[in-house]
Order: C-alpha cells, then structure tokens, then sequence
C-alpha cells in the first residue's frame, strides 16, 4: 500500500471533528514553511546548454506571437 492510499485510510477514518482539527495542523504548518519569494535564497545554480536553448526558443515564439492566454489555459486545463 502506497503512503498516499494509507494517508487517505486513515483520513476516512476520521470523525469530523479531527478532520477539521488536522486541516488546522496542516494549514499551520504550510504556513510556517512557506518562504516568501523576497526573503528565498537567490538561484545559483548554471544554466545547461538545453535550458539556455530552451529560453531562445521561448523568446523566438514570444517574437513570432505564437502565445496563449492565461485565460486559454485556464479554460483548457480546468
């Protein structure tokens, strides 16, 4: 059995009462390991040569129009 299917065993075997107070626990703890993007270390880690053709690419399509609206991917991916 999976962690997932145990983790979702145990969830329904909760009554109401300790759903609500684990979602509680959960919502804290997200909270606290959560770092805002200002205060996250800066990313140094290089380039490949892949990610940097990659980026031309994307720039190369941006140029040409070939883009999708937040709103399209919304729509498509809902």
């Amino acid at each position: 059995m999976t962690a997932k299917e145990l983790l979702h065993e145990r969830v329904e075997a909760l009554s109401e009462d300790e759903a609500s107070e684990t979602l509680r626990f959960l919502d804290q703890r997200a909270a606290h390991t959560r770092v805002p993007l200002d205060e996250a270390p800066p990313d140094d880690e290089p380039t490949t040569p892949e990610e940097e053709a990659a980026v031309v690419k994307s720039w190369e399509q941006i140029a040409r129009g070939e883009t999708v609206s937040l709103e399209e991917v919304i729509t498509k991916y809902q």
